[in-house]
């Protein structure tokens, strides 16, 4: 780090770091964060003898940039609450060694533990890949195509026709063809030729799987074409990829690191392991991206229709610029530099009632290159549900989906998943706005969309536990 040369001034004796030595605390107390850049600017300020008003004034010219841009704001107590730990996650995280600037996006809300990369976080690690910090679901993605020639409805029974949501792949059957040079790649990498991930492969091309995953129909604001966007990640083989790279990065952690948590270790890019690894998150993009195409064109067939454009994005993913490698946590990237496949827009869901976002950035310092991925949420699924206890799932979901062609594929209602289970939408785009994230250039106007639902209410597991419980005697009777 290159260091101005100070300015000399009149010495104030009641200020911080005088004639003794200037310590850590010193240079904190003035504005430097904690980092690898306090141990060279004490040397330089102990070196010069500097202390009073040219500390100050050494300090305010030479403290680095914040390591973590916070954008994201509060207008009550839930959201407060929200913040707070976000702010306070973001700073166990950032105590990792390898990381060297963080971002928060609007939409941020936790994750995990404590120490936990939030929803809505972006971080730049060096010459490490954390596999904890994409997450399981890597490359969760958005697709949008334009159809020069469809309606609304149609479009979305036939996306309903050509989809599949809930656990697992599609039978034997039902697949869409994965491409065999593909597959073949897969075959040659390290990690991805494990037998489960490359069945995986196979099974789950044309799947969306469940949670906040969806299939969107709409109408484009500016030209009032029809459009088409999707919502999933990589499915069973980014899933098995996760778990392979997490196992890996734990044996680093523990030959190399001390005090690093689990779920923060990192796989050393320079290190066989490090370029299998990348090389792999490559392929899982390449099959995510044809997991979309896929859905996409059958949906254009199955409702005879032309396309216009299609685009997409990721969100869960790892960038490489460098030796520095951005890892977004659900946060949409904006640096082109990034997408070698985008056309400029970049796509933001809200969430099943509100538009889809097409927005366009520049990189600044203050989105270091990354913008919201969608609305995020202000308290975990399972507190949402009690929120709204002494409703029924039937009276939530008809006063949240009026306007709407809401549907869930299971055909059971996830009110998880409704429009108040997420953030002011309008908030979000007011401080996306306010901080200077991105620009939205149209919107996506709902028309309606599909979900997974409640899947899991029949599952055999919750079957046999509702059972149980029913043959239990009534105590209160006793």
């Amino acid at each position: 780090m290159t260091f101005k040369t100070p300015v000399v001034g009149k010495i104030d004796e009641t200020i911080t770091g005088t004639t003794n030595t200037v310590t850590g605390k010193d240079l904190i107390a003035l504005g430097f964060e904690q980092g690898r850049e306090i141990a060279p600017a004490l040397k330089t300020v102990n070196e010069l003898g500097l202390s009073g008003a040219d500390l100050v004034a050494w300090v305010a010219q030479n403290k680095p940039a914040p390591r973590i841009r916070l954008n994201l704001e509060a207008s009550n107590a839930e959201e407060q609450d929200n913040l707070d730990k976000v702010r306070a996650t973001m700073d166990v995280l950032m105590q990792t060694p390898t990381l060297r600037a963080g971002a928060v996006m609007p939409d941020a809300c936790p994750a995990g533990p404590e120490g936990t990369i939030p929803v809505g976080g972006v971080v730049a690690a060096e010459n490490a890949i954390h596999p904890g910090m994409h997450s399981a679901d890597i490359c969760c993605s958005v697709m949008v195509t334009e159809f020069k020639d469809a309606d609304p409805k149609s479009s979305l029974d036939a996306v309903h026709k050509a989809t599949h949501f809930g656990p697992g792949g599609r039978a034997n059957g039902q697949r869409y063809s994965m491409s065999m040079d593909l597959y073949d790649a897969f075959r040659e990498n390290m990690f991805l030729s494990d037998k489960k991930i490359l069945r995986a492969a196979i099974e789950h091309m044309g799947t969306q799987g469940d949670g906040n995953h969806f299939a969107f129909v709409g109408t484009s604001k500016v030209n009032g074409t029809t459009c088409l966007v999707t919502h999933h990640g990589s499915r069973g083989p980014g899933a098995g990829l996760y778990k392979l790279g997490m196992r890996v990065a734990e044996r680093f952690r523990k030959e190399r690191t001390t005090g690093v948590l689990k779920q923060n270790a990192w796989i050393p890019f320079d290190t066989p392991e490090g370029v299998a690894y990348w090389d792999a998150l490559q392929l899982i993009r390449k099959w995510t991206k044809a997991n979309h195409n896929c859905l996409h064109q059958a949906t254009a067939e199955f409702a005879d229709v032309s396309v216009e454009e299609r685009f997409w994005n990721e969100h869960n993913f790892v960038f490489k610029d460098g030796d520095i490698f951005w890892h977004a946590k659900g946060a949409t990237p904006v640096n082109v530099d990034f997408l070698p496949d985008t056309n400029g827009l970049q796509i933001v869901p809200l969430n099943m009632a509100e538009p889809v976002l097409l927005i366009r950035a520049e990189v600044n310092d203050r989105n270091l290159g990354f913008a919201p991925h969608g609305a995020g949420r202000n308290m975990s699924r399972s507190a949402h549900k009690r929120a709204k206890a002494g409703k029924t799932d039937a009276e939530i979901f008809s006063e949240e989906t009026k306007a709407i062609d809401a549907r869930f594929f299971c055909g059971r209602t996830d009110i998880s998943e409704l429009p108040s289970a997420y953030k002011n939408a309008t908030e979000v785009r007011r401080q996306m706005d306010h901080f200077g994230l991105a620009e939205v250039v149209d919107e996506i106007m709902p028309y309606g969309s599909i979900m997974a639902g409640d899947w899991e209410h029949d599952a055999p597991w919750k079957v046999k536990a509702r059972e149980k419980h029913a043959k239990k005697p009534d105590e209160s009777a006793l």
